[in-house]
C-alpha cells in the first residue's frame, strides 16, 4: 500500500448513466488487483451504492458521522465479505442535522488517503451541493456519461463546474451504456462524445443487461461474469493504476 491514496470523484451531469455502477464495478476490479479500496456514497439521502456492492443496510454509520467527529473512520467502514480489500463507507439516510461541510470532508479523505489505496466517491448526479462537496475534496476527477444528447450536454456543463477546482490533478470521460446498434444509427461515434465533453477518454463501457440483473442480486457484476461491461471495469482499473489497456473494441 502507498503511503498516500487517492480519492476520485466520479460524477456525471444527470442521473441515469450508470455511475453508481461504474463505481462498484471499478472499485471492485481495483480491490480485486490487490489495491485497499473504499467506495464512499456521497448521494444523501438517495443512496443506492450498498445495493450496487451485495452491502444493503450493514453500514450502521455514515460518512457525516465520521466527518463530524461522532465515531472513528474504522467503525463506519464496512468490509465487502466476498473480496479483500473493498469497503464501503455510505451516505446518511436523510438531510437533517448539521450538513457536512466541504472543510469537513477534506479533513476525512485525509485520512482515507492514508488508510486506503483508492477512494472513489459516488457523487449525486446533477451539480449540487453533493457534487460541489465530492469535487472540492477529491484528487482526479471522472465524468460518466452515456451517448444521449442531453447527457453529454450536461456532460459539458459537469466539465465546467469541476474546473472551479484547481486541486483536481486530472478529469476523464467515460462513455458508459454504450449501444452499438443506436450509434449508427444516429450517426454518432465515441470521438463526438469525447469532443461534446472536451476530455480525454478513460474507458468506454457497453449497455450491459447483466450488470442490472447483478444488482437486481444485490452482487457486483464483476464477480460472476467477466465479458461485457465487467471486463470494460476491469480495463479501466488497470488504466487507474497505470497500466495501459487497449480500449473494448465494441
Amino acid at each position: 500500500m502507498t503511503s498516500q491514496g487517492t480519492c476520485i470523484a466520479v460524477v456525471s451531469g444527470k442521473g441515469g448513466t450508470g455511475k453508481t455502477s461504474f463505481v462498484s464495478g471499478v472499485g471492485t476490479a481495483l480491490a480485486q488487483s490487490g489495491r485497499r479500496v473504499l467506495c464512499l456514497d456521497c448521494d444523501i439521502g438517495l443512496r443506492n451504492l450498498d445495493l450496487a456492492l451485495g452491502l444493503s443496510d450493514r453500514a450502521l454509520m455514515d460518512f457525516s458521522d465520521v466527518a463530524q467527529g461522532r465515531c472513528p473512520l474504522s467503525a463506519a467502514v464496512v468490509e465487502h465479505p466476498k473480496v479483500s480489500g473493498l469497503y464501503l463507507l455510505t451516505a446518511p439516510v436523510s438531510n437533517r442535522g448539521r450538513p457536512v461541510t466541504e472543510t469537513q470532508m477534506i479533513s476525512l479523505l485525509q485520512e482515507v488517503r492514508r488508510r486506503f489505496d483508492f477512494c472513489l466517491l459516488d457523487a449525486p448526479a446533477g451539480i449540487g451541493s453533493g457534487f460541489r462537496l465530492s469535487a472540492s475534496s477529491a484528487d482526479r476527477a471522472i465524468i460518466v456519461t452515456t451517448t444521449d444528447s442531453s447527457s453529454l450536454r450536461d456532460a459539458q456543463r459537469a466539465v465546467m463546474e469541476l474546473s472551479e477546482y484547481p486541486q483536481l490533478r486530472s478529469k476523464h470521460l467515460v462513455v458508459n451504456r454504450v449501444e452499438k446498434r443506436l450509434l449508427r444509427k444516429l450517426h454518432r461515434n465515441i470521438d463526438d462524445a469525447i469532443d461534446t465533453a472536451g476530455l480525454p477518454l478513460i474507458g468506454v463501457v457497453p449497455e450491459d443487461e447483466k450488470v442490472r440483473l447483478a444488482t437486481n442480486r444485490e452482487v457486483p457484476v464483476i464477480l460472476t461474469e467477466s465479458g461485457g461491461a465487467a471486463r470494460a471495469y476491469t480495463n479501466i482499473a488497470a488504466r487507474l493504476c497505470g497500466r495501459r489497456v487497449p480500449l473494448m473494441r465494441l
